[in-house]
């Protein structure tokens, strides 16, 4: 499956989690394309902005980082410029309200347009690699693109 990985990638660990994870699901066997393997300091904000546009456009599948007390500005904005053509997979490794499963832990316009939402609090790049792939394999097959 070919899938757009968003998430932030502003941090050295945020980078580094991201590079594990989609060499991770590269070898489950997805095409994963990586935002910051093609974000170079050199290029402009509409360069960057455009090729991050092509990529989702690209994949079959948005797979998000939701982390963080507000999922990210950006991974947000990818997600509703995909949600009418293409399955959304929302994953959260972060802890914070792990204890109250009842009550959405970021904004209901994510978690509600999302097709799966996997919530691995803990979980490291490979736990969380796991759970991807189960949940893009359990996604229902669409006739031509996505």
């Amino acid at each position: 499956m070919r899938l757009y990985l968003a998430g932030p990638l502003f941090t050295t660990a945020e980078r580094e989690f991201n590079d594990r994870l989609a060499a991770l699901l590269r070898r489950a066997g997805h095409e994963v394309f990586l935002p910051q393997e093609h974000e170079q300091r050199d290029k402009s904000a509409r360069e960057i902005f455009l090729k991050d546009v092509e990529g989702v456009d690209w994949a079959e599948v948005v797979v998000a980082n939701m982390d963080g007390p507000d999922p990210d500005s950006g991974t947000s904005w990818e997600c509703g410029y995909a949600y009418r053509r293409k399955p959304i997979v929302l994953y959260r490794t972060d802890f914070r309200a792990a204890h109250e499963p009842d009550k959405s832990p970021y904004n209901l316009m994510l978690t509600e347009s999302a097709d799966r939402l996997i919530e691995a609090a803990f979980a490291d790049s490979a736990t969380a690699a796991m759970k991807i792939d189960e949940a893009l394999r359990s996604l229902p097959r669409r006739g031509g693109d996505a």
